[in-house]
């Protein structure tokens, strides 16, 4: 008994091999990207991201090189003392202390940020009025700053 090596059953499989094999190369390709994606919009601070500053949110993809390499606290730094500009010492300082706690890596910074805000306040305010903001957001250091400006 002769047995025959090709399977009449298997005739179709041409087609169908081919795609499969473009399915296996595609598809992991395919997967991988949808799911950096995914991960990249995730808000992964455990914060609404309408009421946390970050220093990413200062930088704009087509700033000077110079810009986008600055250090986060410089970026909000500036942020911030822009900001104080337009809204009172209070709010600048609970988006300062959201800020840090949304991103632990600021607070070796926060004390620093702080004095400058109280400086800043102290210049649009006067000591009286800035004074009246401070509250304990990274120790005293804003009233501190109120109180090196005005002497």
């Amino acid at each position: 008994m002769k047995h025959s090596t090709t399977h009449p059953t298997r005739r179709g499989r041409g087609p169908a091999r081919r795609i499969g094999r473009s399915l296996a190369l595609v598809l992991p390709v395919v997967l991988v990207l949808s799911g950096t994606l995914a991960v990249t919009r995730v808000n992964w601070s455990g914060s609404p991201s309408h009421s946390m500053l970050t220093a990413s949110d200062t930088v704009a993809a087509g700033a000077p090189a110079h810009a986008r390499s600055r250090a986060p606290q410089d970026v909000l730094r500036d942020q911030l003392l822009t900001e104080l500009q337009d809204k009172d010492p209070g709010v600048v300082l609970t988006h300062l202390q959201q800020a840090v706690n949304g991103r632990p890596s600021l607070a070796e910074h926060c004390a620093s940020i702080a004095r400058t805000l109280g400086r800043a306040a102290t210049n649009i305010y006067g000591p009286a009025r800035a004074q009246s903001y401070a509250r304990p957001v990274c120790d005293t250091s804003f009233a501190s700053g109120v109180q090196s400006a005005h002497n």
